[in-house]
């Protein structure tokens, strides 16, 4: 019987677990609740767990080996830098995230950061809170028609920004070894060098996971490279962006400015440089939002759990394809079990 198994969430800052404990009672599941902060905190809620649904908590080699029962750990969201990977895999432990569940709402997100920050909405806003009716606060705007945007990383959410630009007249370029010619070009955008990107854009905003490899890829050199008038957009992960070359080059003019939704220390610490800077807009990593998207986020979280205990599968958004060779499972099928739970 599926009631043996024990499903805990390490972790979470929601009001409730609804979505998730509906997903799971389908299946006469109990969801256990934890909020652990340290290794230990997990090791001792879920030692014994059949699998993890994982938030901020962290799942280290060190926690991962004292894991005795568990087949899967899912995580809210997109990124899985909580996991160390390669542990998981080494257990046969499949490990899966959300990939798709605020495309939508990180696209409009940036293109909300850039029509901000181009049109200085946030300046006149605040001058005329402080009694000052006067254009020329916002000088200079230039026309956004004709001016190029680039994409740094070129998956779904990209591509979808891509397309909600188009109307504004826009050209896009984006930089990603991973994506295909053909299907930039099916979307009117050309691939190009990071190099070559920050030379020719007008505004780049980034869009690249968090990996050992994506780590500072925005640093000194690409802000050199890029035009004085030039704005940078991140609503992927903060350390994507060198954030000290960042300050720098905004404090030497090499930019024009900065739209951030993330930064490298979350909450943004407060004597950070950039809460100073008028030209830099912050928002609180909060480009995911909306209520849509965070059920959609939640119950697809717990059907990978779903996917592995009940149905035997691979979970449909397995990241560690690795594990594969470690543990046999049934290939995930096409299913409306995916359906979010609004």
């Amino acid at each position: 019987m599926s009631r043996k198994w024990k499903v805990v969430v390490t972790d979470w800052e929601y009001a409730d677990l609804r979505y998730e404990e509906q997903v799971l009672a389908s299946e006469h599941i109990t969801l256990v609740p934890a909020q652990c902060r340290t290794e230990e905190d997990v090791i001792a809620a879920c030692r014994d767990a059949d699998a993890l649904i994982n938030q901020y908590a962290p799942i280290t080699r060190k926690v991962i080996e004292q894991l005795q029962n568990c087949k899967v750990i899912t995580r809210y969201g997109v990124g899985v830098n909580t996991i160390d990977l390669q542990a998981a895999t080494e257990k046969g432990i499949c490990v899966a995230n959300v990939p798709d569940y605020c495309m939508d709402e990180v696209a409009d997100h940036a293109l909300a950061l850039l029509l901000a920050w181009k049109r200085k909405i946030v300046v006149a806003n605040q001058a005329v809170k402080n009694g000052v009716w006067d254009f020329k606060v916002t000088q200079p705007i230039t026309r956004l028609r004709g001016q190029t945007l680039g994409l740094v990383g070129f998956g779904k959410i990209p591509q979808a920004l891509a397309q909600k630009v188009k109307p504004l007249g826009l050209h896009v370029v984006a930089c990603d070894p991973f994506v295909p010619e053909a299907v930039a070009a099916e979307l009117g955008v050309r691939l190009v060098s990071l190099h070559e990107l920050c030379v020719v854009s007008d505004i780049v905003s980034v869009h690249a996971p968090l990996t050992e490899g994506t780590k500072g890829m925005i640093g000194a050199e690409q802000f050199a490279a890029m035009k004085q008038d030039a704005i940078i957009i991140n609503t992927s992960r903060g350390p994507v962006i060198d954030e000290r070359a960042l300050i720098d080059a905004l404090l030497a003019g090499q930019i024009a400015g900065a739209a951030l939704d993330v930064a490298e220390q979350e909450p943004i610490a407060p004597d950070n440089p950039l809460l100073a800077m008028d030209n830099v807009i912050l928002t609180p990593h909060a480009a995911w939002y909306s209520e849509e998207a965070a059920a959609e986020m939640r119950s697809k979280a717990a059907m990978g759990v779903i996917d592995v205990l009940v149905h035997g599968e691979y979970p449909k958004y397995l990241v560690n394809q690795e594990v594969k060779g470690r543990v046999e499972l049934a290939e995930s099928l096409p299913t409306n079990r995916y359906a979010p739970l609004v």
